[in-house]
């Protein structure tokens, strides 16, 4: 899956930081007057080139994600790694986005919006050749690790860069839906494209695709000016322990189901896990400056959206992740096929995201909320009864709901959680949602890859049916957690 940043949230989170630009207007009257009234490009200098480059990033990480999902079967026939080697080809690159993306947006200030997106790109694109040519599982996990790092940076200095080069708000405006909607018009493309590169040139393919991409992007940004750097605390012993607790949560998620929940590497794995946790808190409580402030989380404004942002990720993407091994395992599709199914899934998901707003302005934001998860919720229990000869018409109709369900849920949670922080912490608040949205994702796969696994590595129906009761009960408790703790409008 995508670095799973809301598309529909971001332009919120970002528009909340740009006053200082017009604070600083009254105390020289008479100087910025002029350079007002002169024509000129809508973005200003750069404007073109920096949301190209923007826009470009934030589509080939999303499209990447996607397709690869797509091309996990094929992977797994070539690098025989297996359901666990499957798991770690998503989960590294999900858990490393995850964890380091609550400090990316830190490093792209003190570093500056161009430099940092810059070496974010060269890093992904270094990283997709290393994917395109690995020799066998481990490499390639390696690899996607590294793709999800610089994932985690490309995707706020994306964002940064956007406000860098439009000064004017409603040209900035309209800059950030243009990112939005070429993330949405991405994850709808992600699982098409994956398919036909797959079954016509092979799941390398979908790697080496990123490679001209990532070329043309750093060539559009030797057209931008430079960013200032600012200065900004870098909390290095709280990123640690958030990355040791993830990789040791997600390695005792998926080993457990193979290895046994009670051999010696899962025991310690999940040890590690707690210990780092409790670890983290401990670092995050003494810093001066936390990338995660603890008494934010104390806040159930704050942390129940977080709650709900983290049982929706686990629920959607983990459904995706079943659905694109069912198509191809169980109903024996190919890549093409399988993918064709996900572009109803996506085209409903757009245009429920536009929708979700309208429906909160008129209902409520904590009622759309339960809704949203209840619907979700039962979309979970209406998928039990997939099997190899299901029709395709019903498998369709069946996942309406999963469409619509997430999609209404997270633009409503977004502003919840945006109107409950002041303006300077927005930031912040957006880049831990979108980090529990990825580690929701990434724990869920690694949850149904546990399940999955039948004899003789089968796809295994039990199992998925398992794994999609979990979610189920995961959103109903997150929609009660909403219903009871957050307020009435």
């Amino acid at each position: 899956m995508p670095p799973t940043p809301s598309p529909s949230s971001t332009p919120t989170t970002r528009t909340t930081r740009t006053t200082p630009t017009a604070r600083t207007t009254p105390t020289k009257p008479t100087v910025p007057a002029a350079p007002r009234s002169r024509p000129g490009p809508p973005g200003g200098s750069g404007g073109g080139a920096g949301l190209l480059a923007s826009l470009l990033g934030f589509t080939v990480i999303t499209i990447d994600v996607s397709a690869v999902n797509i091309a996990l079967p094929a992977i797994g026939n070539s690098l025989h790694g297996g359901m666990t080697g499957l798991q770690w080809v998503v989960d590294a690159y999900t858990l490393m986005c995850a964890a380091l993306m609550l400090s990316a947006g830190a490093l792209a200030d003190r570093a500056g919006a161009r430099r940092a997106y810059a070496w974010g790109v060269a890093l992904f694109t270094l990283a997709s050749l290393g994917c395109a040519l690995a020799p066998g599982i481990g490499a390639l996990v390696a690899a996607r690790a590294a793709q999800g790092a610089a994932a985690a940076v490309v995707m706020p200095a994306s964002l940064a860069l956007i406000r860098q080069v439009y000064e004017d708000p409603r040209a900035r405006a309209r800059a950030l839906a243009l990112w939005a909607v070429g993330g949405s018009v991405a994850m709808a493309a992600g699982p098409v494209l994956g398919g036909l590169l797959t079954d016509a040139a092979g799941w390398r393919a979908v790697f080496l695709l990123n490679l001209p991409v990532g070329v043309v992007i750093l060539g559009l940004l030797v057209r931008v000016p430079r960013s200032p750097s600012r200065p900004a605390a870098l909390d290095l012993g709280g990123q640690a322990t958030a990355v040791l607790a993830l990789a040791g949560l997600a390695f005792a998620v998926i080993e457990g189901g193979h290895r046994g929940w009670s051999s010696a590497p899962v025991l310690a794995a999940a040890v590690l896990a707690l210990v780092c946790a409790v670890a983290f808190r401990v670092v995050e409580a003494r810093h001066p400056r936390p990338m995660v402030p603890l008494g934010m989380l104390a806040e159930r404004r704050v942390s129940v959206p977080l709650a709900v942002g983290f049982a929706v990720s686990a629920a959607f993407y983990g459904g995706i992740f079943v659905l694109g091994l069912y198509y191809q395992q169980m109903r024996g599709m190919s890549g093409t096929e399988a993918g064709l199914m996900f572009v109803p899934l996506s085209a409903v998901v757009t245009v429920t995201n536009l929708l979700s707003p309208r429906l909160a302005e008129r209902y409520g934001r904590r009622p759309v909320l339960v809704a949203g998860q209840l619907v979700f919720a039962g979309a979970m229990v209406a998928m039990l009864p997939l099997a190899a000869h299901t029709p395709l018409w019903l498998v369709l109709v069946l996942l309406l709901p999963l469409s619509i369900g997430g999609a209404v849920v997270v633009p409503a949670l977004t502003a919840l959680l945006m109107d409950a922080v002041p303006g300077e912490r927005a930031g912040t608040a957006s880049g831990l949602l979108n980090s529990l949205r990825q580690t929701g994702g990434a724990l869920a796969v690694a949850l149904f890859g546990s399940l999955l696994a039948g004899p003789g590595g089968a796809f295994s129906l039990p199992g998925m049916r398992a794994g999609l009761l979990a979610v189920a009960v995961l959103l109903l408790a997150t929609a009660a957690l909403s219903r009871v703790l957050l307020p009435r409008e």
